[in-house]
């Protein structure tokens, strides 16, 4: 239950999610006015008064990446010109993400960009979930909070595999290894790495794979899902080294074009990814597709929050240690 100095308001990419974290607080919605003009302007205001108010925001960078970034900017603004007391941003996916660093010359680091721009809109907190890389919470000049939903992965894996004798947790590049060894120890069950690299043409290449997947039950899990052309390469050098099935789990589903078509006929026998971005409707068609809700852990963390309460509690309940 949120106290009666906060409120809870829900922008345009997360509204079912926004909807069952009010529904979990016993609070509704706080209403906001968004309006789209000809020229493709936007204004966001808050209807409800915050003046002296500890406010959450709930939105998702996801696409369309630069509305709903602009739609949080925008209504941070706005806020801050209201006299919120205290603006947080729960925002589940954090989009430019995987623009953390300069990998050849002359290029952005769009993520830091976009962490100080969110501070100078006046943001005081922001809460994500599976940041590309962790280092990313070092951008932000404000309070910086990166949750995980890998223990909710493993827990949606437990309901649907009962016999772990012969399952292998995969990660699908050097850089998800310790994504990949955190589920493997919550499953009890091995680790094997995908030699991932990119071709003259950055289109990824599975190279060697690093341990045993034959006649394995193997579970890839990775942060994101987006073109899914990395995941599908992934799982067909999996089954060519002799794998029985191959599972995915993914915190982000940001299942860009063409992966609607890599996975409607694609080498997994289910894929498990959380609410931090809406499905397409295709997608939610799909049988091979489930979705595990992030609506409690952001409830409780909101809730603390707004309580002045550490947030160590749910970190040791969800089991949220690391990225």
């Amino acid at each position: 239950m949120l106290s009666d100095n906060a409120v809870l308001f829900s922008l345009s990419a997360n509204e079912e999610l926004a909807s069952s974290i009010a529904k979990i607080l016993g609070v509704r919605l706080g209403e906001r006015h968004l309006h789209r003009f000809p020229s493709g302007e936007i204004i966001v205001e808050p209807i409800d008064t915050v003046r002296g108010k500890k406010v959450f925001i709930l939105q998702s960078t996801c696409p369309p990446v630069n509305e709903n970034l602009m739609e949080a900017l925008i209504f941070i603004d706005a806020l801050r010109r209201s006299s919120a007391k205290e603006i947080n941003l729960v925002c589940p996916y954090f989009g430019y993400a995987r623009q953390d660093r300069k990998s050849k010359p002359r290029q952005p680091i769009t993520s830091a960009l976009v962490a100080h721009l969110l501070a100078t809109a006046g943001l005081d907190r922001i809460v994500t979930v599976n940041l590309h890389a962790a280092q990313i919470q070092g951008f932000f000049s404000c309070l910086a909070d990166d949750l995980t939903a890998v223990p909710l992965l493993a827990k949606a894996i437990q309901d649907d595999i009962k016999d772990y004798k012969d399952v292998v947790v995969v990660s699908p590049d050097h850089g998800g290894v310790n994504r990949a060894r955190k589920l493997a120890e919550i499953i009890n069950v091995p680790l094997a790495i995908i030699d991932k690299r990119r071709g003259n043409n950055l289109e990824p290449e599975a190279m060697n794979i690093i341990g045993e997947v034959r006649g394995k039950k193997c579970i890839m899990v990775d942060d994101i899902i987006d073109t899914g052309k990395s995941a599908v390469i992934g799982a067909n050098a999996l089954l060519d080294a002799g794998a029985v099935s191959v599972m995915m789990a993914a915190v982000h589903p940001v299942f860009s074009d063409p992966c609607f078509s890599l996975l409607e006929h694609g080498p997994f026998d289910e894929i498990i990814v959380t609410d931090s971005i809406p499905l397409d409707e295709r997608f939610k068609k799909l049988s091979t597709v489930k979705v595990v809700s992030l609506a409690n852990l952001l409830a409780e963390c909101i809730e603390r929050i707004d309580k002045d309460e550490p947030l160590s509690a749910v970190f040791a309940a969800y089991g949220l240690h690391s990225n």
